[in-house]
């Protein structure tokens, strides 16, 4: 359906809302549940369709005073790849998702951010996944200690957000969460 910019999507059920009447557990853990969902589809006909449920996701984007971020340098061994990432982890049960992205960057970095702010909220994989990532951001940090959690990465930098669109477009940035708050930070605080 074609829409005019400037008007809004009229929301009717009976042209493009999937309707889910039930699921069934194929596997749980403490990380993931997926389960197989009986959807009816606009025009009534029904099928199986995958549903991946993840916790919600805290990333925590820090901008020191020079307009660089600190990214973490990572292999993600189910993708083969190396890229820049924010540090981001699970939010526990009833964390706030602040107080989350804060403790994730400080386990990951060994800096502790300032206060956190809601850049954004992107949910990656709408089509599959509940997975929902709150992502924040601070305008400075401390340097604390050496990473907790050292693991996570094989190093750490401070980038200038001037090559955030360089490195998106070189694949060195892959992360989508991470893609997503860079460049609004770029556009957001422009160089300086």
């Amino acid at each position: 359906m074609f829409r005019e910019p400037g008007f809004p999507m009229e929301r009717s059920t009976a042209v493009s809302e999937w309707i889910n009447h039930g699921e069934r557990m194929v596997y749980e853990n403490r990380w993931v549940r997926v389960a197989m969902a009986d959807v009816e589809l606009p025009d009534g006909r029904h099928l199986d369709h995958t549903v991946i449920r993840l916790r919600p996701v805290a990333v925590a984007a820090v901008v020191n005073d020079a307009n660089e971020v600190l990214l973490l340098w990572r292999h993600r061994f189910i993708t083969g790849a190396w890229g820049w990432e924010l540090p981001s982890g699970g939010t526990g049960e009833g964390e706030d998702p602040a107080a989350a992205a804060a403790r994730e960057f400080e386990e990951e970095t060994g800096w502790r951010p300032g206060a956190m702010r809601l850049l954004m909220a992107v949910d990656p994989m709408p089509g599959i996944s509940t997975s929902h990532h709150r992502i924040y951001w601070a305008e400075g940090a401390e340097r604390v200690s050496e990473p907790r959690d050292a693991f996570e990465s094989a190093g750490r930098e401070w980038m200038p957000l001037t090559r955030v669109p360089e490195l998106v477009l070189r694949g060195e940035i892959r992360s989508a969460n991470t893609a997503a708050a860079l460049l609004m930070l770029h556009q957001m605080r422009g160089p300086k």
